[in-house]
């Protein structure tokens, strides 16, 4: 078993780090322009550790790879990407990235941005394995950007429709939420909030035995249409409700879509109800995750309540 461990960069670290860096960076491809990596030195490094935190990676307590962080609002840039060549193929990265973004969660942010260039194809492709998205390029440059999960507890059935409220002011036409969770977890009183925020017509009830409602809007806004795929045998019988036809002009809502409706659009926010474990308990666990493109430009927000 790979004696891995991940620890958050303190000063002390920095020669380490700064080490890991060179190795690094040295032992990749001349580009043009090329890396500015080389010139990290214990003072820049340590600076940028004291400023805004980093990573480092040991394996068998030989320093294996590392990262920099730069928090700018709510998007924690990761710097500095680096697994030291001998530790190639162990997991370094990835484990590095799967800490990075957990910092992102801690501290609340909405997304995780960070520079990789085009002429590494490996490198790229590695990104995309981790559900990165370009959303801008600058020269030879690729931003790539991820949008970090929400995670809320939830007191009442009155707290979750001002969740989906405050939501809706997010969403546009074309965009589809495929909601998961519990019986009676509160998928539908979610939705609720959502038709108030978007400003639909008729009243918001679980569409069980007509498995499809549209709500159409009473302003400028997209629809509301609002499927029930509890009873639905795959995705051949959820194409054949022929929602294609509206999923560019309306908001899509997919209730019990979990391994079904995902195939519907690449852009998507998959939402996990969960009830506690006493029946009385009106306490719910919510999770928002934002997947593809659209919202790994923008991420998602949520104010009305505290971050669990």
């Amino acid at each position: 078993m790979t004696d891995l461990h991940v620890v958050d960069a303190t000063v002390e670290h920095a020669d380490e780090i700064v080490g890991v860096i060179h190795h690094a960076f040295a032992a990749r491809r001349v580009l043009d322009p090329p890396s500015t990596a080389l010139s990290e030195n214990a003072g820049t490094v340590a600076a940028a550790i004291k400023a805004h935190g980093g990573l480092l990676v040991r394996v068998g307590g030989v320093p294996a790879g590392a990262m920099l962080f730069e928090q700018i609002g709510d998007v924690l840039n990761l710097r500095r990407v680096s697994v030291d060549p001998r530790f190639q193929s162990r997991g370094v990265a990835s484990a590095l990235v799967g800490c990075a973004e957990e910092v992102a969660v801690r501290r609340g942010l909405a997304r995780v941005n960070l520079i990789a260039r085009v002429e590494l194809p490996d490198t790229v492709e590695f990104w995309r394995r981790r559900g990165y998205s370009v959303v801008d390029q600058q020269g030879q440059n690729l931003i790539y950007a991820k949008a970090m999960p929400i995670e809320l507890t939830v007191p009442t059935a009155d707290d979750m429709q001002a969740i989906g409220n405050e939501l809706a002011g997010q969403l546009r036409a074309g965009d589809v939420l495929v909601l998961s969770g519990d019986l009676g977890a509160g998928k539908t009183t979610f939705t609720q909030g959502l038709g108030a925020g978007l400003q639909v017509r008729g009243a918001i009830t679980s569409p069980t035995f007509v498995i499809s409602r549209v709500h159409p809007p009473l302003g400028d806004g997209p629809a509301l249409v609002h499927v029930d795929a509890y009873r639905i045998g795959g995705f051949a019988e959820l194409d054949d409700l022929d929602l294609d036809a509206s999923l560019e002009d309306a908001v899509t809502v997919v209730e019990w879509g979990h391994g079904l409706a995902e195939a519907l659009a690449p852009d998507r926010l998959d939402v996990v109800v969960t009830r506690g474990d006493d029946d009385t308990d009106e306490t719910r666990a919510l999770r928002i995750m934002p997947v593809g493109p659209r919202w790994a430009a923008s991420g998602v927000r949520v104010s009305v309540l505290e971050k669990s």
